[in-house]
C-alpha cells in the first residue's frame, strides 16, 4: 500500500484516496465546436508513461481536497506533491529549505 502525504493532512494510507489521473490536461475552450472524436480523446485518452508524471489526487476521506503528486510509475514512489496554489514540493528535505529560503528573500 502507498503511503500518500495529503499536502494539508500528513501522511495517510492510499485507501484514503481517489486518484484522478493524468494532471495538467487543458479542457477546450469552446467544446460545442469540437468533433465526437476530439471530445472523446480529451476525455479519454491519456499518456501511460513508464517513469515519473504528474497525477491529481484527492483526499476522499479526509479534508476532500485535490492536490498533484509526482510520482514514478515504475517503483510507485511519489517524488514530491503540488497544491493548486503553490509549486511542487519535494518529499527530499534539501529542496524543502531551498524553498523556504527562496520565499523568505522574495518577503524581503
Amino acid at each position: 500500500m502507498l503511503l500518500i502525504e495529503c499536502p494539508w493532512c500528513g501522511p495517510r494510507a492510499e485507501t484514503e484516496f481517489s486518484c484522478g489521473g493524468e494532471a495538467d490536461i487543458v479542457r477546450p475552450l469552446d467544446s460545442d465546436k469540437l468533433t465526437d472524436k476530439e471530445w472523446g480523446d480529451y476525455l479519454f485518452m491519456r499518456k501511460n508513461p513508464r517513469g515519473v508524471h504528474h497525477e491529481q489526487w484527492l483526499h476522499t476521506q479526509g479534508c476532500r481536497r485535490w492536490f498533484k503528486a509526482r510520482r514514478d510509475t515504475v517503483s510507485y514512489e511519489i517524488q514530491g506533491y503540488e497544491t493548486f496554489e503553490r509549486p511542487l514540493l519535494s518529499t527530499d528535505n534539501t529542496d524543502a529549505g531551498a524553498q523556504g529560503k527562496a520565499q523568505e528573500g522574495k518577503a524581503s
